[in-house]
């Protein structure tokens, strides 16, 4: 019954920005943290950010660290990405996951057990 909606996603240039939202809804959800993960053709699902609901902990993949922000509003459930100087390597498919199963950031696929149906993002050349 949790239900993860993504937004957000687009075409940009090169060494522009989006933001990417996530709203998070369902009576029985106790996630205890969110993810961002996000999937070129051809790649394996990769790890982008999350942030741990209580207390704030946040978790970054090397290749979007300065350039990536998550953030959250446990009031409203919602999480957003910040993400500036976009370069063509960071054009995928950007997921947002929930997870239930640890107190940290789980920075696999297999540590979130609910996801949203994805957002493209495209950044040109």
């Amino acid at each position: 019954q949790v239900v993860l909606v993504a937004s957000g996603g687009g075409l940009v240039q090169a060494g522009g920005s989006l933001r990417l939202s996530c709203a998070v809804s369902g009576r029985t959800f106790r996630g205890l943290a969110m993810g961002w993960f996000r999937q070129a053709p051809g790649k394996e699902r990769e790890f982008v950010a999350g942030v741990v609901w209580r207390g704030g902990s946040t978790a970054y993949g090397d290749s979007v660290k300065g350039r990536f922000t998550i953030s959250k509003d446990n009031d409203k459930n919602m999480v957003w990405l910040q993400m500036n100087s976009l370069k063509p390597e960071d054009t995928a498919v950007y997921y947002c996951a929930a997870s239930e199963v640890a107190y940290g950031v789980p920075r696999t696929a297999l540590g979130y057990g609910h996801w949203g149906q994805g957002t493209q993002v495209t950044v040109l050349s």
